[in-house]
């Protein structure tokens, strides 16, 4: 997990105000990975007790648009945020419990997945997302 200069510095890099707020979603996403915004949510007012929830969907927002987050949402699911974005990776998403964990490129470079037919869009990403049933829902006897 970043420290809190580290997180200052990532939003100074990326031409962003340093606010509390900013930090505090910075922080709460880095330390909840794949977290929705009810998680983040929750994480972000134990640090601030006064935020928004308005104001935490607004930073959520800025820190996507400058690339310091990815936005997920597979299907079904509620969108969640990750901060591992520099690289493309791909998720696996468990059918009982809605677990998501990081599931590294095939291939390696971005796009890992070349389309048969790219109609002429330069396509500089590929997700993908699998589904199963995670380690800690197998073991449960009602499910397979």
């Amino acid at each position: 997990m970043p420290s809190t200069l580290e997180i200052e510095r990532i939003l100074r890099d990326a031409d962003l105000r340093v606010t509390r707020p900013r930090i505090a979603v910075l922080s709460a996403v880095h330390e909840h990975p794949h977290a929705d915004t009810h998680t983040i949510i929750e994480a972000v007012r134990r640090r601030l007790e006064e935020v928004s929830h308005q104001a935490v969907y607004d930073v959520l927002q800025a820190l996507t648009t400058a690339g310091l987050l990815r936005r997920i949402q597979p299907s079904g699911s509620l969108a969640r945020y990750e901060a591992r974005v520099a690289d493309n990776h791909h998720h696996v998403v468990c059918r009982h419990c809605g677990t998501v964990a990081d599931v590294d490129c095939a291939t390696g470079s971005a796009p890992c997945l070349a389309p048969s037919d790219a109609h002429g869009y330069h396509v500089d990403e590929a997700e993908v997302i699998y589904w199963g049933i995670c380690p800690t829902c197998r073991t449960t006897p009602t499910n397979p």
